[in-house]
Order: C-alpha cells, then sequence, then structure tokens
C-alpha cells in the first residue's frame, strides 16, 4: 500500500510544497516549476541566488534534467546512495533558482522519498526549515514550524547526520572526452575519499 496519498501529489501538481523524509534530515519539495518555486523560496525565506537541488529516484530519472557522463554513473555506483549531490549540465536551461545551465541533482536514499518521486518526478531536495534556522529531525513537526498543513507532509523521523557531499562535474576545456571533478562541499564522504577514487579511475 502506498504511503504517499493522492492529495500530496494533488498538492505538488499545484504548485505546492511538501515536507518529506530523506536519509539525513526532512526534505522541502516542490516541482521544479517557477510557480513551485516561488512559494518554496517564499516559504523558506531563502534568496533567490541561492540555487536547490533536485532530488531523483535514479540516474534515469536524472537524465531526463541533467547530463550523465560515465564517471557520474561510476561515482553513484561506487559510494553509498544518498551519499553524493552531483552538479551536472542541464539538458536545457533551468530556472536560476535551480542553477540555470548547472544543475544539482541528488539519488535519494530514503524509500518514501523514493516513492514520491516515483510517483511525481524530480522535486527540490531542499532541507525543510527557514533559512538560517536550525531544521529539526521529525517531518511532522518541520511542517508545523513552516505552517504546511497534513496534505504537505510525507510522515517521518529522520537519522541527520552529515549532508551529502557535493561534487561538480564538468567537460574538460582540454579534451571533451573527460571530465573533472571538483570537491564543492565536504560532507558524509570525506574529500581524501574522493580523491582516492579520482586517481584510481584515471
Amino acid at each position: 500500500m502506498s504511503i504517499i496519498k493522492p492529495e500530496l501529489i494533488e498538492n505538488l501538481r499545484s504548485n505546492g510544497v511538501v515536507v518529506y523524509p530523506t536519509s539525513t534530515l526532512p526534505g522541502l519539495g516542490c516541482l521544479p516549476t517557477k510557480a513551485g518555486l516561488d512559494n518554496l523560496y517564499k516559504l523558506k525565506n531563502r534568496p533567490a541566488d541561492q540555487p536547490v537541488s533536485l532530488g531523483v529516484a535514479d540516474i534515469e530519472q536524472a537524465a531526463e534534467l541533467v547530463s550523465v557522463p560515465n564517471v557520474a554513473v561510476e561515482l553513484l555506483r561506487d559510494f553509498p546512495v544518498g551519499s553524493l549531490t552531483l552538479i551536472l549540465d542541464a539538458v536545457q536551461k533551468l530556472d536560476e533558482r535551480l542553477g540555470g545551465t548547472r544543475v544539482a541533482v541528488r539519488v535519494l536514499a530514503d524509500h518514501r522519498a523514493i516513492e514520491l518521486v516515483r510517483a511525481i518526478g524530480p522535486i527540490t531536495a531542499t532541507s525543510a526549515n527557514h533559512s538560517g534556522v536550525e531544521p529539526v529531525h521529525d517531518t511532522r513537526l518541520a511542517a508545523e514550524i513552516l505552517g504546511l498543513k497534513g496534505d504537505s507532509i510525507v510522515d517521518g523521523e529522520c537519522p541527520g547526520g552529515a549532508p551529502s557531499t557535493i561534487l561538480s562535474i564538468e567537460k574538460s576545456k582540454i579534451d571533451s572526452t573527460n571530465y573533472t571533478v571538483t570537491i564543492m562541499r565536504e560532507g558524509v564522504i570525506p574529500r581524501i575519499d574522493v580523491e582516492t577514487w579520482m586517481r584510481n579511475y584515471r
């Protein structure tokens, strides 16, 4: 039986915002539309020049929005699911609040989050809190703090812990068949582990 209620899906399709569990902290999700992002940024009180990432069920779903080179596929294969956020070239330019031509995607690990994005498609994967305010671990409490109601909540307690490690993957300016990987934020995967992986990959 699905834990994703029809009214929650309808809320998202109407450019609403929902709180859902992830493998770290509650996520705040909307569809990647202008109206959805307007509502999310207003709710979070987030500056428009701070892009948010997108959560996806798997790399195939990510490929609907971004170009996925082989190095990205292998990184996601070799590190735990949900531990990496990859910044990749957009298939076509998106809203600047999603990064425009360079979009951050995270393959989600929590089974409830995966069920949600399989039902509705990619949604934003920013933390469910007002900007600058410490996040909480329970999705229902996070929603209450944000003033959201029942049709905006996927119930769940999140374990917390370090955020995903963010990697930027770009086509080499010298050799277009090669890609460079830059560590933008060290998170649950230590910098040294990524650097070791890259040395072995090359």
